[in-house]
Order: C-alpha cells, then structure tokens, then sequence
C-alpha cells in the first residue's frame, strides 16, 4: 500500500469526523481526502478518475457485512487492493447541556445502530437512519434539540460541538470495521494475499455445492463466506468469498462457469492489517 504519494486522492463517505475519514487519513497521512454524501458517490468519483483511491467500509465484527459495499462490487468494476482494520468506538452524542432522559430519537448510520442495538433498546430510543455517522451528529447540531442525539465518534461530537452522553456504547468491546480500498486496477501479486470472489449459481439443485467443491479443488481455503440479495431478481442471492491459497485462479474461474452464471475475482488484499 503507497501510503506515502502526497498527490494520492481518497474518496470516502462522511464528512469531518467520520470513521471513514479517520481511516483515510490514518492511511494516507499527505494525501488528499475527497468526502462524499454516499458509498455511490465515492465510488464513482473514482471511476471517472476524479480520485485515485476510494476507501468503503466492508465488514463489521458485530453488525456484519456492509451490503452497500458489496453491491457495488458486484455491479461495478473497481478492485479491492487492500483490507485494513480499525477498533471504532461508539458514543451517543447530542446538543451540548443534554439530559439522557430528554432523548427520545438517535440517528445514525444502520451499521452503527445495529452495532448499539441492545443499547438503543434498554433506553426505548426511536431510531433513524442517516447516510453516515458524522452526517448524523452533524444533524443534530443543526436541528439544536436535546430530544435528538446520534451515535458518533468522539471526532464527529467536537467536529460539531456537541457533548458525549455516554461513551462507548457498542455491544462489543472489540468493536472493529474492516475498511476495503478500491482502484481501477489490481494490486501487484503479493506473498500471503487473500483473493475475493464474487459468484451467482445456475438454478439448479447443487449448483452451490458444486462452487464451493471447485474452489477448494484448486487449493483456495475460504476464510469467509457471505450471500446477498440480487436486487434485480427477488429471491435470487449472489455469494462473497474470501479465500487464502496459491491455486491457477483463471482455470478456477474458467471451471465455475459451468455452474456459476457469473463468477469474478473482484480483488487481492494481505491478511491482518489494522490501524489506530
């Protein structure tokens, strides 16, 4: 990963204060950070070559896959280089002089409520979904009632001067987003890389089985693996894979054809990086 090009433009979606912002920066601490108002719009700032890198959130350890991101993997043709990790911490934060009982509504982005769901729960909160976690404490401080708070980083509160009710209000205490990077072209082969596959199954009794049967015959271990709805055929799903392994990946893929109706590898990335 050049971490380094001070010319380096990373697309995101937030605004100051963002986790997403956050990570960029952690990355490329010169580069340029272009903030977008959604996961579409970052995307395809790139792929008009308005920016040279976007950085999406793929995967939480408690709220699970982000499906906006995978989506658009699927339908698009950026390439995931890199996969970083970095523990994120979730206040409810809120206009500043405001009494945990006076709330009644907490905004922020769907990830973030699920990772706070229990809490959001005990306290009998109505929940309200906005595109990011920094736009939702941005929100509040302009509507400037204490009957709405967000769920928000510690940077998003004192980007919009607002006070942290309460810290740390996940449900898990290791907490933690994997970030994907996306460029117009693939990493160069690195040692120890992990590949991502994106497949559709022929609908056809064990088609799926017959998939997962190819991609270990040549030799991939899967290290994970995940389906999503496709949004144009009601109940049909796509399926994400994550697999370590050194096999042909263009005789694999050749071979999934016979029952995948589409199979691609959307991405290459080096296992267990994080940052602070």
């Amino acid at each position: 990963m050049d971490n380094r090009n001070e010319r380096i433009r990373i697309a995101y979606c937030g605004a100051q204060g963002s986790f997403g912002q956050q990570a960029a920066r952690a990355l490329f601490p010169t580069g340029e950070l272009l903030p977008c108002s959604t996961f579409v719009s970052a995307y395809d700032r790139t792929v008009r070559g308005e920016s040279d890198r976007t950085l999406l959130p793929l995967e939480n350890s408690y709220a699970g896959e982000v499906g906006a991101t995978m989506d658009l993997l699927l339908r698009g043709n950026l390439a995931i280089t890199d996969v970083v990790e970095m523990r994120v911490v979730q206040n409810l934060v809120a206009v500043k002089g405001t009494k945990i009982e006076e709330i009644e509504t907490v905004i922020s982005h769907p990830q973030a409520l699920a990772q706070c769901a229990d809490y959001l729960a005990a306290h009998r909160f109505r929940e309200e979904i906005e595109e990011n976690t920094a736009f939702a404490a941005k929100k509040v401080a302009t509507i400037g009632s204490h009957k709405i708070a967000a769920i928000a980083s510690k940077a998003a509160a004192e980007a919009y001067g607002l006070e942290i009710i309460e810290a740390d209000v996940a449900e898990s205490r290791d907490n933690t987003t994997r970030f994907a990077l996306l460029a117009p072209e693939p990493s160069s082969k690195r040692a120890g890389e992990r590949l991502v596959l994106l497949f559709t199954v022929l609908d056809r009794s064990g088609a799926l089985i017959e998939a997962l049967k190819i991609i270990a015959n040549y030799g991939f271990n899967m290290k994970s693996l995940h389906s999503r709805p496709l949004k144009e055929k009601a109940w049909q799903y796509y399926f994400y894979v994550e697999a370590e392994g050194k096999g042909d990946e263009i005789a694999m893929l050749r071979e999934l054809a016979e029952c995948c109706s589409n199979a691609k590898i959307v991405g290459k990335y080096l296992p267990d990086v994080t940052i602070e």
